[in-house]
């Protein structure tokens, strides 16, 4: 048997990979446990094989961000199971080791889709280091898919800006959560701002630095919402290509923003208490549950005491969420802070569209205070934005000006300029899908662009 030198004399810290999972397969029973020792006293969840047979009915059950294979395993070699993950979508990195290996078999092993390759004997700080470089590209791949999701999910940014009494309140209220792990309800109306409020708690707390996943339980069909909260292994259902980890997993050791929770089906009520009760997941299709670390903030438009009392909402859960609730107040509620917010939206989105900001005269800022806004800070956000766009304050429901109409009228460039610039920021800033929209060339639009002195 094979065992590596231990020449890592510093005394681990426990929660370094607490984040990650790793797949150890070798046919030496004392490499298995030597690495699982080494890997679990740094806080990573391991599990072990001594097959590619073995381990594929492992990997079945469950995400591992890497895997640690040998080559030379009795039945399917490493090599050829490595191809096989590849062809499979598994997209975490696999180091291979081995004990014989020449230079066309590193050549097959990284041709193969391996991440490293490591000779045995092997130094425990050689496995620990190609793990971390490992680990590290999960963490980029976790925060990249996040990044994605806002992106495709997101339909504006509010702010919290405002001085009046309730936002003052809830400023407080905020800070003075926001350190502990307590599960916050967020309650309000649509627009008034709740994933703002729930970003807030996550920056303000010990878990900042880690992840904030945003999901709108609105958005995500009954069908598939079970999935992507807990993630499912290959072949649990029609279109599972391959397994994939849910979005506790993306948010292990962050916060997991559940934005309107009240339209949770009934039946997945019941799982998501047991993951917030016993901080375990099963991804569909497993017979196994994920360990997980994630603070849980969930919001809703929705009165939940009445959907518990109609049946909709489960009473438990419902008390399991509620242990802290914030509520913001609408729009029409706190006149004091429309003219602020307001003057936020006009130099945020300005300097995002790449245009000047508009002068909100008295009477314009009159006019604004006095009107109601169902929609609340996103229906402003809005009517600034197309204000922007225009070059003047747009006509309101009553066909009274809100300000600015009797400006004189934009010239066809300026209209031609603000337009494009719209269509760039429908497209999230992507010159190739902006300049098809348009008809356009890519070329001709990048020279506009550079004319006008706009980056993006």
């Amino acid at each position: 048997m094979t065992t590596p030198a231990n020449t890592d004399s510093a005394s681990p810290d426990r929660a370094q990979w607490a984040d990650y999972a790793v797949l150890v397969v070798d046919d030496e029973e004392g490499l298995r446990s030597f690495l699982n020792r080494a890997l679990s006293a740094r806080g990573a969840r391991v599990e072990t094989a001594e097959s590619a047979e073995a381990a594929a009915a492992v990997l079945a059950d469950g995400h591992f961000d890497a895997i640690v294979l040998d080559i030379a395993l009795p039945g399917k070699a490493g090599i050829e199971w490595l191809r096989e993950l590849r062809a499979g979508a598994y997209s975490g990195d696999v180091i291979l080791i081995t004990a014989f290996a020449d230079m066309d078999t590193a050549i097959d092993a990284l041709r193969a889709g391996a991440a490293d390759f490591i000779l045995k004997p092997f130094r425990v700080d050689q496995i620990l280091n190609s793990l971390q470089r490992c680990f590290e590209r999960a963490r980029l791949a976790r925060e990249n898919y996040v990044l994605r999701r806002e992106v495709a999910d997101l339909s504006g940014e509010t702010g919290i800006v405002g001085s009046s009494q309730a936002m003052r309140q809830l400023y407080g209220l905020i800070k003075r959560v926001a350190p502990t792990p307590t599960t916050v309800l967020i309650q309000g109306e649509s627009g008034v701002g709740k994933e703002l409020a729930a970003r807030a708690l996550h920056g303000m707390s010990t878990r900042a630095e880690r992840t904030f996943v945003p999901v709108n339980c609105a958005a995500v069909s009954p069908e598939l919402i079970e999935s992507e909260l807990f993630g499912h292994v290959k072949g649990a259902f029609t279109g599972a290509a391959d397994s994939r980890s849910g979005l506790f997993v993306y948010a292990n050791g962050g916060t997991l923003f559940l934005d309107e929770i009240g339209e949770l089906p009934l039946a997945l009520q019941t799982k998501l208490l047991r993951a917030l009760e016993e901080q375990r997941v099963r991804p569909v299709g497993s017979t196994k549950e994920v360990p997980v670390d994630v603070r849980v903030i969930a919001a809703t438009n929705r009165d939940l005491q009445a959907e518990v009392a109609a049946g909709r909402f489960r009473e438990d859960l419902y008390y399991r969420l509620e242990v802290l609730t914030l509520t913001i107040p609408p729009l029409r509620d706190r006149p004091d802070d429309i003219v602020p917010l307001a003057e936020h939206f006009n130099h945020q989105l300005a300097a995002r569209i790449g245009l000047p900001p508009l002068d909100i005269l008295p009477e314009v800022a009159a006019r604004l205070a006095g009107y109601r806004w169902p929609g609340n800070a996103r229906e402003l956000r809005n009517f600034i934005e197309r204000a922007l766009i225009l070059g003047h304050f747009p006509v309101d429901a009553e066909q009274d000006t809100v300000g600015g109409a009797k400006d004189m009228p934009l010239t066809l460039a300026e209209v031609e300029k603000r337009h494009i610039l719209a269509v760039l920021r429908q497209c999230e800033g992507n010159k190739t899908r902006a300049a098809e929209l348009l008809e356009v060339s890519r070329k001709t639009l990048e020279r506009k662009c550079a004319d006008w002195g706009v980056s993006l």
